[in-house]
């Protein structure tokens, strides 16, 4: 089953891009054509040297006639703000958030573009079914967190909040076990009520 945990899992390959020598009523006209705010702009090997976005047009365009002169490779933002496929999807949620961002362009190894992501494809992680998120909480708590005999947890998911309830012999467990569930792809938040024993 996919768990939708990287960049890979819910990318879009088919990427609209621009090269350095594409002019300014292009860009303009092919932003409007594939309905995107930003493209990213490619070298000749298709390495990504920089994103034109709506702002950089608006910036560069307003009280004149921009002519072929005026190029990606003028306009553009550099360098890009890029992710790899293999990115976790909170990673590339945290980076877009910081940096103000709706798309990234997904690169390889070598910088190459191979897809885009945007804000919405990074939510679909969020229609996980409850019944799947509970289900690789527990086989997580199960076999990787707690060793067998040393506590009782039952874990119960409504709308993406996990609930976690029951005993634990090593009160420290709480917090490992608590940690674990929300790194689960889904999980909107975390609640625990555990009983732990009093120390002495």
């Amino acid at each position: 089953m996919n768990h939708l945990r990287t960049v890979d899992d819910v990318m879009v390959h088919a990427v609209i891009s621009v090269g350095h020598d594409t002019a300014f009523k292009d860009i303009v006209e092919t932003m409007r054509m594939w309905n995107v705010s930003a493209l990213p702009v490619l070298a000749d090997d298709g390495r990504v040297t920089g994103v034109v976005s709506e702002a950089d047009l608006l910036l560069n365009g307003t009280g004149t006639d921009p002519d072929r002169a005026t190029t990606a490779g003028r306009l553009m933002t550099r360098p890009a703000v890029t992710v790899t496929k293999d990115a976790t999807i909170p990673a590339a949620a945290r980076l877009m958030a910081r940096r103000h961002l709706k798309r990234l362009p997904v690169v390889d190894g070598d910088g190459r573009l191979i897809g885009v992501v945007s804000r919405g494809d990074l939510l679909k992680v969020y229609l996980r079914p409850d019944a799947d998120i509970a289900a690789e909480i527990r086989e997580l708590i199960t076999y990787r967190l707690v060793p067998r005999g040393s506590a009782e947890i039952h874990v119960h998911v409504a709308s993406g909040v996990v609930y976690l309830h029951g005993s634990l012999t090593d009160p420290t467990l709480e917090d490992v076990v608590v940690r674990a569930a929300g790194t689960v792809p889904g999980v909107v938040d975390v609640k625990a009520d555990f009983t732990v024993p009093v120390a002495a």
